[in-house]
């Protein structure tokens, strides 16, 4: 089905319905500058702040913004040309980033980054785990085998590794945040993406036992819903077509091409909101970038709030 895109209902001054910091590359990255004073200012210049899945889409985008707020930021992804770039950009706007090659599938390798990270930075304060694959698109049984298994190994068992490699440090120091990306399917069934929904609802579920296990040393766990954003996933949906991703998510891919998605201020204030020590009494919850999270910074949650539960009453 050949796409046509619909019009968009108004252009922004980079020429793109984008926000202005930030425009598309062509290839599904989308590369933005930040204005740290638009963000919480509780970042300290002492944070070191290891974000995997930095080289491109959402991954980057936060490593950007933790680097743009003053943080010490280590890069983590397996393409080097796009580590490379992560890099140049952060250091053009004077920002402090480390290149970490990895896979977040293999722990050795995990655990190598996270020493250097100790080694060159003195430790990991705040992980957020942002690698991820949307894997096959189709019905279950249409899909490849091989590739669910890799979206699962890195969606969950990937940010699984990584927060084996950070925690004892954390333990050790009794302070520590983890921020986990959920997404699409964390919260409800995503037809054709059995994978992406599988993981994402799995990961949300360990953040929260996570969360539990860790809570009296001091270290908070939660999962961050970016919201709908334009990447390189979006493109894949948009290959896949109608017929493969559905109706639904065709349509949304189209638009999201159009609008670039929820606006990447958005995305960064929530987590260095989360990374901050202003909420240090928010543990094992599942917060959406829409959500009306600043009131959460003076409010007590009730236990099943922000959280995955069955329902019993309507």
């Amino acid at each position: 089905m050949p796409l046509t895109e619909p019009q968009p209902q108004r252009e922004r001054s980079n020429g793109t319905n984008l926000p202005k910091s930030c425009l598309p590359d062509g290839r599904g990255a989308i590369h933005c500058k930040f204005n740290a004073g638009d963000y919480n200012r509780s970042v300290s210049r002492d944070w070191s702040v290891l974000v995997t899945g930095a080289g491109r889409g959402i991954g980057k985008r936060l490593a950007m913004g933790f680097a743009d707020a003053g943080a010490r930021v280590g890069l983590l992804a397996r393409s080097r040309a796009e580590l490379d770039l992560a890099k140049l950009e952060i250091e053009q706007a004077r920002g402090n980033a480390l290149r970490l090659e990895a896979d977040v599938r293999d722990r050795e390798q995990v655990a190598a980054a996270v020493d250097r990270m100790r080694v060159l930075f003195g430790g990991v304060d705040v992980l957020v785990a942002a690698a991820g694959l949307l894997g096959p698109i189709g019905p279950l049984v249409e899909t490849d085998p091989k590739r669910w298994e890799e979206a699962i190994g890195t969606n969950l068992i990937g940010a699984v590794n990584c927060c084996r490699a950070v925690l004892p440090h954390m333990i050790e120091r009794r302070s520590g945040k983890i921020i986990l990306l959920a997404g699409g399917g964390s919260t409800s069934p995503r037809r054709n993406f059995s994978a992406h929904a599988a993981s994402k609802a799995g990961l949300v579920r360990f953040a929260e036992t996570l969360a539990e296990e860790v809570a009296e040393h001091n270290v908070q766990v939660n999962c961050l819903i970016p919201g709908a954003t334009y990447t390189h996933m979006t493109d894949e949906i948009l290959r896949a077509g109608e017929e493969g991703a559905g109706e639904k998510e065709y349509t949304e891919a189209r638009q999201l091409r159009v609008n670039g998605g929820v606006a990447p201020e958005k995305q960064i204030q929530l987590a260095l909101f989360l990374a901050s020590a202003k909420s240090n009494h928010i543990s094992g919850k599942l917060i959406h970038a829409n959500d009306d999270w600043k009131k959460l910074e003076q409010t007590s949650m009730k236990p099943e709030q922000y959280t995955l539960r069955r329902v019993q009453k309507i």
